[in-house]
């Protein structure tokens, strides 16, 4: 692991986190401490070197990101915005000089994957990459199974077919894309997330909000009206009039369509509510525009969606009042 990967673990924390087994609780219980989730993370970077007079890797010839900074901000982000209770540790970072293989076995090379950004050809289809290539290649199964990694981000490029989140595990569900097959060898449920250094902070917490939005919906999928708290706290005024809450990572409070994170009209909103007194609601609507949460930021809107999230200790119809216990370790979903 690198001098930089290996700051990051201090930073975040380098105790080995615990991952306990999740149990039948009593459905309600007020006292029940918040747990703090940490999670171990594996590190694929696909960044192939392109022009082998230089040595240039694609992120370099392309002018995108640095993984390192997308990692640091990503991590610091989730940090802040769950109040300390999600706090990630990467282990391990491993690069890779080539291009992912497809499900048919079709792999670019820098020519044919450059003449694709330059619209000279059409992407490859398929273009959904080989998940079970991967998982071999580095073991993620065994790894899984052994305690010694969580979770496991890939980074890559457009057109690499990585879905922006996927699930393995014994009883994996949908986590914004369909449950990786034959992947009961992990013995526990696991989290795939694939980001693109093309694209910037703010779409990477996009990509961790569906994650988050897939894992809730599934927490709460067994309760219905106002009991299903996860049902609420995704009102928003098209399809609640006067009813909003904090929305979806698509759509904020006032949003006519998706990503509309700069709209100017003023609706109630009860944001605040859930963000100073839940799970004891006070009823407290207050007006709310689009300077509520960065005035169309996307990265600004996503920090201020993850804030709104509870986490605050106790349980309600046998679901934890801190759903970061889910969206981090999704072997809580029961």
């Amino acid at each position: 692991m690198n001098k930089f990967f290996e700051y990051l673990s201090k930073l975040f924390g380098t105790k080995k986190p615990s991952q306990p087994t999740p149990t039948t609780p009593a459905a309600n219980n007020s006292d029940e401490p918040a747990q703090i989730s940490n999670s171990r993370v594996l590190v694929i970077v696909y960044d192939p070197i392109v022009d082998p007079a230089t040595g240039k890797k694609l992120s370099e010839q392309q002018n995108w990101y640095r993984v390192e900074d997308l990692a640091t901000g990503f991590m610091a982000d989730i940090l802040q915005n769950s109040g300390g209770m999600a706090r990630y540790q990467i282990v391990q970072r491993i690069d890779v000089n080539e291009f992912p293989a497809k499900t048919d076995g079709f792999q670019y090379d820098p020519q044919s994957y450059l003449a694709v950004l330059r619209g000279e050809i059409q992407p490859h289809i398929p273009q959904e990459v080989d998940y079970n290539a991967i998982l071999a290649r580095f073991k993620i199964l065994e790894r899984v199974a052994r305690n010694e990694i969580d979770e496991v981000w890939v980074f890559g490029f457009p057109h690499a077919g990585f879905y922006e989140s996927t699930m393995g595990g014994p009883g994996a569900f949908w986590c914004n894309a369909p449950p990786m097959k034959n992947t009961e060898a992990a013995k526990r449920r696991f989290v795939l997330m694939g980001f693109s250094y093309e694209r910037g902070i703010g779409e990477a917490l996009e990509a961790f909000g569906h994650r988050a939005e897939s894992i809730m919906a599934k927490a709460c999928e067994k309760l219905t009206g106002e009991a299903n708290l996860w049902a609420r706290f995704t009102r928003y005024e098209k399809i609640t009039p006067g009813r909003s809450a904090i929305g979806t990572i698509h759509f904020a409070p006032n949003s006519t369509r998706d990503y509309e994170w700069d709209n100017t009209t003023v609706v109630k909103s009860e944001c605040y509510d859930w963000l100073n007194n839940f799970p004891n609601f006070k009823g407290d609507f207050k007006d709310v525009t689009n300077a509520t949460w960065g005035g169309g930021d996307i990265r600004a809107h996503h920090q201020w969606w993850f804030n709104h999230l509870p986490r605050v200790a106790g349980r309600q119809n046998g679901v934890h009042n801190n759903w970061w216990q889910y969206i981090i370790n999704p072997n809580h979903v029961i």
